[in-house]
């Protein structure tokens, strides 16, 4: 009985997250990966050529093409887990509505943390653009130019989604040319799309990170891997030597994101972004150069390595202290693995956030 509470309580649990979700399994990222999770990492399939196509031969046949299929290796990084007591209570005693109560609130946690950290991820591997200022006559433009990069970089157009942020959401809805929700169907509204646009389904997305103005892309190249390790239960307490009469909702989650391809990635900034450069470090093995030059003259920038939340407009350099770059000269950061995010931000002579950059280190930034 106790290993059916457990799965059907996983069960709820995981419904409850996929619905809060906004960077949704399907939309936005695949799961298509081989191996258990909770062993540490899991394969996943990379291929950016398709099936040739050959004349073929009715005397002698066609001779066979290879497939060009590679796999990439994603450690698990992420390992959450809840752990909520609920006193005055026996695990065998709790009430039913209680226990629904706790598992609502679980899963709505997890998605929030899952999508804070697959945003992450996608905007580090994604391909940065500035557009200047959007208004709502000059967005639809904006978005047509990001179609047409996609088109060039031959992502394809079925299942193109952009995620915007809500001032740019705002414009979008006062533009002629966007298409509501409600005549696209009742599949899209499921997905948490409110519309259509060039293409693209618009999904708003509370994200705040500096001057992020929208996301597109498509979930062919993006996955997550995300699993259960250990099954969400009612445990007792009672052997614990300090609660009696208590018991708690306990469950860890394993998960992580990657992006395949960045071309077909879009991060959207406005007016303008850091761009960032990288570099082998040239004394200790693990270090990376970055660098980066200002917008404006004056500015000032520092840096963080795998940031919990991006930075966010606004956001004070004093949160920055002891990390600070020189603009046009290369910082060597120490101690990085292939993956690491590398995020840095431009303060104004106010010392308040005002542009971002992000990179995700590989094997070819880092000194062996």
């Amino acid at each position: 009985m106790a290993h059916e509470a457990q799965e059907r309580y996983s069960k709820l649990v995981l419904a409850k997250l996929r619905k809060e979700l906004v960077l949704k399994d399907g939309v936005v990222f695949n799961n298509d990966y081989e191996g258990d999770p909770t062993a540490g990492a899991v394969k996943i399939p990379c291929r950016d050529t398709e099936v040739q196509v050959s004349d073929y031969d009715k005397a002698n046949g066609i001779t066979a093409s290879t497939g060009g299929t590679t796999y990439v290796t994603l450690p698990i990084t992420k390992d959450k887990a809840v752990n909520e007591i609920i006193d005055g209570y026996d695990a065998e005693s709790v009430p039913d509505n209680l226990v629904a109560d706790r598992l609502d609130s679980a899963g709505y946690s997890l998605a929030a943390q899952i999508d804070t950290d697959g945003g992450n991820v996608l905007i580090a591997g994604a391909t940065p653009s500035g557009i200047g200022t959007l208004t709502k006559d000059n967005i639809y433009s904006n978005i047509v130019d990001v179609r047409k990069a996609m088109n060039k970089a031959k992502i394809p157009k079925d299942g193109r989604y952009l995620l915007v942020t809500p001032d740019t959401m705002a414009l979008i809805l006062k533009s002629p040319e966007f298409i509501s929700a409600s005549s696209l169907g009742d599949e899209v509204k499921q997905a948490g799309a409110v519309g259509q646009i060039a293409g693209f389904l618009a999904i708003e997305w509370n994200d705040d990170t500096a001057n992020l103005a929208m996301l597109a892309g498509h979930p062919k190249f993006a996955t997550r891997v995300d699993e259960f390790s250990v099954p969400v239960k009612i445990q007792n307490l009672d052997g614990s030597g300090k609660y009696i009469g208590a018991c708690a909702v306990q469950g860890r989650n394993v998960y992580d994101h990657k992006v395949l391809r960045s071309v077909a990635i879009r991060a959207v900034y406005t007016p303008d972004y850091l761009a960032l450069t990288t570099a082998v470090g040239t004394s200790t093995a693990g270090d990376t150069k970055v660098t980066a030059t200002v917008l404006t003259a004056g500015d000032t920038l520092a840096y963080k390595k795998n940031p919990a939340t991006f930075c966010a407009f606004g956001t004070t350099s004093t949160d920055y202290s002891g990390t600070s770059m020189t603009s046009g000269t290369a910082k060597v950061i120490s101690s990085c693995s292939v993956g690491d995010i590398i995020e840095v931000v431009e303060f104004d002579s106010n010392g308040k956030a005002v542009a971002v950059g992000y990179v995700t280190l590989t094997a070819a930034d880092i000194k062996a």
